[in-house]
């Protein structure tokens, strides 16, 4: 089995020194929020008016789901008419494999924002050993993704493919500048024109409210919830507004909250330099391994992909000869090089052999450059979700034309990721925002007022959410014990210390001793 077929991506897309305000001096939030201080109290009230959903399990339908359980949630549309239009939610139930010894639902939700719940289910357990024999484990498709009401910003699917597959993301020069401006502008265009009514309510916040009447829907007084990425965004929002109703919160790949909410600037080149921290490590361990662990190996590692990358921007490399060659462009390698880094064990040798077979050129493996970049992309649905989802809930100028000067200030601190977490914000700059803006959006304070303090992993090295952003998260909840996997790589903070912890703090409610940290199972490039 190749490395890239063993290599599956957990894609958490989270787009995270202070810099000058995101696309110039006009920097209004798209999603301007209209709170008084009574605000979140307003926000719970509303969703305690909605009735409680009436969930009548049965087989799954789909592929890889005959394990589980399935049932749909009608949710308000709106929360402040609690009583009208309804969202069907998809929820998918793993029932508790000792149910002797049940301790209740454990609630999980997936990265992105983007990801369908229903295709992560596919891969397997929802959760791991001990955890899947105590709990019932309950996900869904936040609205306006996968099963729950996809968000539509074309008229149909080819209309989707062909303006995704032609996207210049992230550009490589100025024409590409100014056609990733105008691509912004029609995605914008078509969301509004294809699903306007549902884009005014798919913030955050609404999701944290679909999950509180979820956990009232299996009957649970007090939430326990695990995710990570973005999810563990939807955990802290929960965690703010919904507090007194927490039994425990384990969140991984922390996303700062008040950057991330109110700060989109920040947040984006501070993710950007963490992914360019983590590729320098890249590099490093690389050039440690040797060949044949690592194929890119040699001298100067880091000053032969910056050739490439520069030789790239040129126009596409061709790999190998005749009819198997492949031509390969600037974005398409650099969202490789980005998503591949995720995985520490799988997509970094991967990375390795992209790199070194675009070096090759004529004389490359053009099916090991497909294989790679096929295991790379985002799905067309994903980014739909993902861009309605992150602009409600960020903070963004109103001057798209701005970007190129944004991305080339972000580049001084990381030349090689700031475009490409930069330019799939772009649309939020002319997302057509309600006319009253979003009054459900949420922004802070981010206080964690819960029995149980939260639970929160993150690795050393994760190349989408630094642990600069943890630490903030940490501050910011207050309620809450960080635990650092000390030379973790990678974007799931995993292995046997952090599965003991998170099974003893979800199951007794055992928080581990302040200062606990963990050392990873592996280390890159050492199979």
């Amino acid at each position: 089995m190749s490395t890239v077929d063993r290599w599956k991506i957990a894609v958490f897309g989270v787009l995270v020194v202070s810099v000058p305000a995101l696309a110039g001096c006009d920097a209004s939030p798209s999603g301007q929020a209209y709170q008084q201080p009574s605000a979140s109290a307003e926000l719970v009230a509303q969703a305690d008016a909605a009735p409680t959903p009436r969930l009548e399990w049965g087989p799954c339908d789909g592929p890889g789901l005959a394990g589980y359980q399935c049932a749909v949630a009608n949710v308000p549309l709106d929360y402040a008419q609690p009583n009208g239009p309804t969202l069907p939610l998809a929820v998918l139930r793993q029932a508790a494999t000792d149910p002797a010894r049940r301790v209740g639902t454990l609630f999980t939700a997936v990265g992105g924002p983007g990801g369908s719940a229903f295709d992560s289910a596919r891969d397997g357990e929802l959760v791991p050993g001990e955890l899947s024999r105590r709990f019932d484990v309950v996900t869904f498709d936040q609205r306006g993704i996968g099963r729950s009401s996809q968000v539509r910003c074309f008229a149909n699917t080819d209309e989707q493919q062909r303006f995704w597959l032609n996207s210049w993301q992230p550009p490589a020069n100025a024409e590409q500048e100014r056609a990733a401006e105008r691509g912004s502008r029609e995605l914008a265009a078509g969301c509004a024109a294809n699903d306007g009514a549902l884009i005014a309510h798919l913030t955050t916040v609404d999701a944290a409210r679909d999950l509180d009447l979820l956990r009232r829907a299996v009957g649970e007084p007090k939430l326990t919830y695990r995710g990570g990425s973005y999810a563990s965004y939807l955990g802290e929002v929960y965690g703010a507004l919904f507090g007194a109703r927490v039994r425990a919160l384990q969140l991984g790949a922390m996303i700062d909250p008040e950057a991330y909410t109110n700060d989109s600037s920040t947040d984006i080149a501070n993710t950007a330099v963490g992914t360019e921290q983590v590729l320098d490590e890249f590099f490093r361990l690389c050039t440690q391994a040797g060949q044949p662990r690592c194929a890119f190996a040699g001298e100067d590692v880091r000053a032969r992909d910056r050739a490439l990358l520069d030789r790239l921007r040129q126009g596409a490399i061709v790999v190998g000869q005749g009819e198997r060659a492949v031509s390969v462009s600037y974005g398409e390698v650099v969202q490789a090089h980005a998503i591949m880094l995720y995985d520490a064990q799988h997509g970094w040798p991967a990375l390795a052999g992209l790199l070194a077979e675009l070096e090759r050129g004529a004389d490359g493996n053009a099916d090991t450059v497909r294989e790679v970049l096929a295991a790379a992309p985002f799905s067309f649905d994903f980014l739909d979700s993902f861009t309605a989802i992150t602009c409600a809930d960020g903070t963004f100028g109103r001057n798209p034309e701005q970007w190129p000067v944004t991305g080339r200030e972000f580049a001084g601190t990381a030349p090689t990721y700031a475009e490409f977490w930069l330019y799939l914000r772009q649309p939020c700059a002319v997302w057509p925002t309600p006319e009253q803006g979003y009054p459900q959006r949420y922004t802070g304070p981010w206080t964690l007022r819960s029995d149980v303090p939260a639970l929160l992993l993150n690795n050393r090295f994760d190349p989408v959410t630094p642990l600069t952003s943890a630490k903030r998260a940490q501050q910011e909840m207050g309620n809450a014990r960080l635990v650092v996997i000390d030379d973790g790589y990678g974007h799931d903070p995993s292995g046997d210390c952090a599965r003991r912890l998170v099974e003893h703090y979800l199951i007794d409610l055992r928080l581990p001793d302040a200062g606990t940290s963990c050392r990873a199972d592996r280390a890159p490039f050492t199979e």
